[in-house]
């Protein structure tokens, strides 16, 4: 079997062809897409300088129509049998290149589009009063992050050290989180920006939105509760964020979308749907290898093209590489969510893992893996990749 020749059921055949960055020793980063457990090498395969470079800035600028028309000849190189011979010498073993950060971050949003999540967090932080606070149901909420500690899986995530109130205490001490969590989320990157002063309507969201990736906002819940009031997170979660190598055009996600949870109240004019715009993917979530959690994408509030009209509606721009993350992903009970301090009850129910070993939040040493997959044309399911993190000490070198 050629690396052409994949099995029916392979993640990443010729209907998903994600794009990467990745080097092979003694070479610079350049633009990929995954085919099986290869890299195809595009710059060669198309004669196109937009592949030369280290991001998928340029490509991803050129638009929507460009995107497709690569996309097609993608898949006709791979799957004409008279470019065998041109594409197998362009094909690189994964276990033979590194990846990179696929694009340059732009601005960086996150979002808290679960209502299963948001309510979680609510009944702890403020019980016996209403889990969702009241704007909650009529706009997305967000919070703008720092772009410049978005890293690309497999960077070590070093423990955040900062300020915070231990329970009980009637000051604050500064040292190492405490309580460094996981957030299992989906990460949406800008291709073709929009000016300032022009909001980007629902509707227009496949003009503007390239693909998606996988995030993992990782959240120092003990500096988080300090800090947050009243402006929001700060460095709670700004130490890192965590996302996986592969971009998966919209393209691929045809056979993805459905439509959102029912909604009361209808949102404004301004956020009405255009159309299926939820997604249905299924994500997992491991720790130290154990699947802790499969957190279902569908189950999500607010959709991806009502968290950009939300984001641009005051006529904020966007550009080419802009990230937005849509919050924790977490379905209705704890099969399903997608953070520690909801599987643990925020750490009153330990998690007990296979291994006997149990966990509240984060220690030292452990690895988180998010993976997810989404359907595909025949009943398929198409590979979102996975973003992998694993924790060390403050002083630790990486």
């Amino acid at each position: 079997m050629t690396a052409l020749d994949l099995p029916q059921d392979s993640l990443y055949g010729v209907d998903n062809l994600p794009y990467g960055v990745f080097s092979r020793p003694g070479e610079t980063p350049r633009v990929g897409v995954r085919v099986g457990d290869h890299v195809l090498d595009l710059a060669p395969a198309l004669d196109d300088q937009d592949f030369r470079g280290p991001t998928l800035n340029a490509f991803m600028a050129r638009g929507r129509d460009r995107r497709r028309r690569v996309r097609d000849d993608i898949r006709r190189l791979l799957t004409e049998p008279r470019q065998r011979g041109r594409v197998v010498p362009l094909l690189h073993p994964l276990r033979t290149v590194r990846l990179h950060l696929p694009f340059d971050v732009g601005d960086y949003v996150d979002f808290y589009a679960s209502e299963h999540h948001a309510a979680n967090l609510g009944r702890m932080f403020r019980p016996g009063s209403e889990p969702l606070t009241p704007n909650w149901k009529h706009l997305p909420i967000g919070y703008h992050g720092r772009s410049g500690t978005v890293v690309v899986s497999g960077t070590p995530v070093a423990r955040p050290r900062g300020q915070y109130r231990p329970p009980g205490a009637a000051a604050p001490v500064f040292g190492p989180s405490q309580r460094l969590d996981i957030e299992a989320e989906v990460g949406f990157v800008v291709g073709t920006g929009s000016p300032l002063g022009q909001p980007v309507p629902v509707g227009a969201f496949t003009d503007h939105v390239f693909g998606l990736c996988l995030l993992n906002d990782w959240s120092a819940r003990d500096l988080q509760s300090w800090e947050y009031v009243p402006l929001g997170p700060f460095l709670g979660k700004s130490s890192a964020t965590s996302v996986s190598p592969w971009v998966v055009p919209l393209e691929a996600l045809a056979y993805a979308w459905t439509g959102p949870p029912e909604r009361s109240p209808e949102p404004l004019a301004y956020l009405a749907d255009a159309g299926p715009q939820g997604l249905d993917l299924g994500l997992e979530v491991r720790l130290n290898g154990h699947l802790v959690s499969r957190p279902p994408y569908a189950a999500m509030y607010w959709t991806p093209a009502q968290m950009l009209a939300h984001m641009t509606v005051n006529g904020a721009s966007t550009r080419t590489g802009d990230l937005y993350g849509s919050g924790t992903v977490s379905g209705p009970d704890e099969t399903g969510y997608g953070s520690l301090i909801e599987l643990t009850r925020n750490g009153e129910q330990p998690l007990r893992l296979p291994d006997g070993s149990i966990r509240t939040f984060l220690e030292d040493g452990d690895e988180i893996t998010i993976s997810a997959t989404a359907p595909g044309p025949g009943g398929i399911r198409i590979g979102l990749g996975e973003v992998t993190g694993r924790i060390t000490s403050p002083g630790e070198g990486t």
